[in-house]
């Protein structure tokens, strides 16, 4: 199994003691890509594994490294819910407003899968609830079309 392969195993599996070890051993593994275009942050990020995305901006990891689709780490933490490495990512640097192939945003992943925590973290940190996806559609485009008041009273404010 080429170092690689055996990184990106790792960091699904969340074993940050051999991600650090790997990456000791070969730096240049930080921003290495999978067959999807992931890098180890994206994975980690994906996964929920906050222990594995520290060490990896810890060791200069580019926090808005984008995927074979042009998602970024922060991009599917608002879609998976995780609030605590969606703040790590923000801190490093995160790119709040940055927009996939698809025109999506993260906070249009946020409000299409109701992370109300997060859609307020991402406005808090500027996001931009103008920018429209690849249908023309907003962020408070999709919360009307769901019926989500909650989301739409926290859009009015910004």
């Amino acid at each position: 199994m080429s170092n690689k392969v055996e990184l990106f195993d790792q960091v699904r599996n969340g074993n940050s003691q051999t991600v650090e070890n790997l990456l000791e051993n070969n730096p240049k593994l930080l921003e290495t890509k999978d067959q999807r275009g992931s890098t180890p942050l994206l994975l980690a990020a994906y996964y929920g594994h906050r222990g594995i995305v520290e060490l990896l901006l810890k060791k200069g990891a580019q926090v808005d490294a984008l995927d074979g689709s042009g998602n970024t780490a922060l991009m599917g933490v608002c879609f998976k819910g995780y609030t605590d490495i969606a703040k790590k990512l923000i801190d490093a640097g995160a790119n709040v407003s940055q927009k996939n192939a698809m025109g999506a945003t993260c906070l249009i992943y946020a409000v299409t899968f109701n992370r109300k925590e997060i859609a307020e973290l991402l406005l808090e940190h500027g996001a931009d609830a103008t920018l429209k996806d690849a249908r023309g559609k907003t962020a408070m485009d999709l919360v009307v079309e769901q019926g989500n008041t909650e989301l739409e009273e926290l859009l009015k404010k910004y």
